[in-house]
């Protein structure tokens, strides 16, 4: 559909916010539990809500409903898939307050891959497909009442209670991917229950009796049930692991999540031409591959300060294990060797000891 140019920049705006909002959320939640660790408290990666005692904690759900209300606003007013790739930003705002506030280190891998989160986020924003228009809450109905939405939201629920009650007591605190996985697929149903409350409200400002719809207070318990299980395990995903590394891949996979629901639910990828698709799909590669540079190289303390190092160094200082580099000979360099060669072997008594290394 043909989106207003000011809700357009209204999404827009809204959309940058709630990244703000929501990266800086992850350092404050990730501070209070940093706190009350030190305290001795039960974590809440081991089932304990001491948490909710502590006002940093307080402080990061705040920040979180506020950038969530953003984001709210902003489904309201444009495509999810305009949206939702511009949650790379809370990616990037969550890598550089960590460095600040948490002491974690942020090295060139990382910050290349933030850079390369927010430019494939770019390009997947220009592509974006353009959703049908869904303009009330009885249209909404009828796409909710999709059967491959229905087969799609019952995969959802299964997969979902399947990790929370089978595989994240065994891997959930050895494995990032399960508590993430959790949040992202139950993220999902939480976008398209914030796209159909939008239009709800939207329809209540312009007088209709929205209010009287049972699809709309079902939306509501339905966001409430999905955002609480999201706020649940993403609070043991921060307690247990780096913030860095949390934050990023739950962003890739709460995006896929989201764009295959919405591709599912509102069909916007069959109005999208060959140009739209290739640069979808290459927008969400070049996030996924600086994801892999953030999560991959955290460990590996090189920074730009080390880098004339890594350039000047030669044959001397070489630990074990290691080859100098050499360049490949050419022409000029052949005929320079052959002329040393005689010179060169005589003096060290023999040809057998002359070394060419390659």
């Amino acid at each position: 559909m043909e989106v207003n140019r000011l809700d357009f920049y209204i999404g827009l705006s809204l959309a940058v916010s709630s990244s703000a909002f929501i990266g800086a959320s992850f350092i404050l939640k990730k501070k209070g539990l940093l706190r009350l660790a030190s305290k001795g408290s039960m974590r809440a990666g081991q089932g304990g809500h001491a948490y909710l005692k502590e006002w940093l904690w307080w402080a990061g759900l705040i920040s979180m409903g506020t950038g969530e209300a953003a984001n709210f606003a902003a489904y309201a007013f444009a495509p999810a898939t305009l949206v939702t790739p511009l949650g790379a930003l809370s990616v990037l705002v969550s890598a550089v307050l960590s460095t600040y506030f948490l002491n974690e280190r942020l090295n060139v891998h990382g910050k290349i891959g933030c850079l390369l989160c927010i430019l494939g986020s770019t390009v997947m924003v220009i592509h974006a497909p353009q959703e049908e228009e869904v303009a009330s809450l009885s249209a909404m109905a009828e796409k909710l009442r999709d059967p491959g939405f229905i087969v799609f939201a019952v995969c959802v629920v299964g997969s979902s209670l399947v990790l929370v009650f089978a595989v994240a007591p065994r891997f959930g605190q050895k494995n990032v991917l399960v508590y993430i996985l959790i949040c992202s697929v139950i993220g999902s149903l939480s976008v398209s229950c914030v796209k159909g409350l939008g239009i709800g409200i939207k329809e209540l400002f312009a007088g209709t009796a929205v209010l009287k719809e049972p699809l709309f207070w079902s939306l509501v318990i339905c966001l409430v049930i999905c955002v609480s299980v999201q706020i649940n395990y993403l609070n043991k995903a921060l307690d247990i692991f780096n913030t860095s590394i949390v934050t990023p891949i739950y962003y890739v996979f709460f995006t896929t999540s989201v764009m295959a629901c919405s591709a599912i639910l509102f069909k916007e990828w069959l109005r999208m031409n060959a140009d739209g698709i290739v640069g979808t799909i290459s927008g969400f590669l070049t996030i996924i591959l600086g994801i892999f540079l953030l999560h991959a190289f955290k460990d590996i303390t090189f920074s730009y300060d080390a880098l004339p190092l890594y350039l000047r160094k030669g044959s001397q200082g070489l630990q074990w294990g290691q080859q100098p580099y050499v360049a490949l000979p050419n022409h000029e360099t052949q005929a320079q060797d052959e002329l040393k060669l005689p010179r060169e072997g005589n003096s060290k008594g023999g040809w057998g000891t002359h070394q060419i290394a390659l």
